[in-house]
């Protein structure tokens, strides 16, 4: 469903960073027709990126000269507080600070101390591989890709408009919208404790004395498991430590899940078992039904159960948050204050 572009636009848009997230960006909005000019660090595709249409420079400064209507931070976390130290100086009013990164509150903090607080508004794309580089992006990663856009009580709804428009029009994909906590309280669920959990069952195979027998006898139920643990880890490492509090709490609270089901095996308790594994039922029956539209060619999005949602100056960030929390993701925006939604949530 495509509706006609908000009144806030996100035509011109700046990428720092060239690495997979930041060029799978670059390329799907340029294939979307965005203008799109990056800097990258370090190793600079310039070559390759040109080649698909991206224009490169040479400096932080380029970019801003450029007065894009969007600058995106697309380097490590890590890098991060140096790139704004040469950013705040030169900074112009009329751009809007966006970033890619898994974890918002850290950055939030990051970009006030730089002074440029009233110019951001977080975005994180779920979508990703074990890659890394320029040469490993592809406008395919994003793909049907759903965006989380946070804020908080400072956010300016003119420039939540414009990093809407970038992901929604101009990147032809999906969001919800929610506060930096909320985000990352999510994030660690979803993504950075599965790389601790999925990397200490690699972890284990490596120190089992059968290693090779199990290796020789693994099958999809290992592959799957254990596919994020063949990331960097040093970027793993990276990601885990930037949300540690969450991710803490959360692998405590996995602890305590894996030794009751290992005291229930340990005094045969079939009733604990039982409800251990039937726990998971409406997460069950949610996949379940997203399998079977997915194997329905005929269903298109304009035939499932697409509705509005209209957001109020004073409520929108209330009106947005409620709105993810019942599973709804914003389509495309039909006016600057109504929004087109569809529910995907486990009942």
């Amino acid at each position: 469903m495509k509706a006609s572009p908000i009144l806030t636009s996100a035509h011109k848009i700046a990428i720092a960073g060239l690495g997979l997230i930041g060029g799978s960006l670059a390329r799907r909005l340029v294939d979307h027709g965005r203008y799109v000019i990056a800097w990258n660090h370090n190793e600079r595709p310039y070559a390759a990126a040109e080649a698909c249409g991206i224009h490169c420079v040479n400096s932080l400064s380029e970019l801003i000269a450029g007065k894009p209507d969007i600058l995106v931070l697309a380097t490590p976390l890590v890098t991060i507080p140096e790139i704004l130290k040469i950013l705040a100086p030169i900074w112009h009013p009329s751009v809007t600070l966006s970033d890619v990164g898994s974890v918002k509150g850290m950055v939030r903090n990051q970009v006030e101390a730089a002074g440029l607080g009233g110019y951001y508004v977080g975005a994180h794309p779920m979508a990703g591989n074990e890659c890394s580089g320029f040469e490993a992006s592809s406008s395919e990663l994003l793909n049907n890709a759903l965006w989380a856009v946070t804020f908080d009580d400072t956010t300016q709804y003119s420039r939540f408009l414009t990093v809407s428009d970038m992901i929604c029009q101009g990147a032809d994909n999906r969001m919800i919208a929610v506060d930096d906590t909320t985000h990352d309280a999510c994030a660690a669920l979803i993504s950075h404790m599965p790389h601790v959990v999925s990397t200490a069952l690699s972890n284990q195979l490596v120190d089992s004395r059968n290693r090779n027998i199990a290796l020789a006898l693994s099958a999809g139920s290992w592959r799957d498991m254990t596919r994020v643990s063949l990331t960097d880890p040093q970027r793993t490492r990276a990601m885990v430590v930037e949300d540690a509090h969450n991710v803490e709490s959360l692998l405590r609270q996995m602890a305590t899940r894996l030794n009751e089901v290992a005291d229930a095996l340990h005094t045969d308790d079939q009733a604990a078992l039982t409800s251990f594994f039937a726990k998971a039922d409406p997460f069950r029956r949610y996949k379940a039904d997203e399998k079977n539209k997915a194997s329905n060619s005929q269903q298109t999005i304009s035939s499932q159960t697409v509705s509005s949602l209209d957001l109020q100056d004073d409520s929108w960030r209330e009106d947005l948050l409620s709105s993810a929390r019942r599973g709804e993701q914003i389509l495309a925006f039909t006016t600057t204050h109504q929004v087109s939604i569809q529910t995907r949530a486990i009942a």
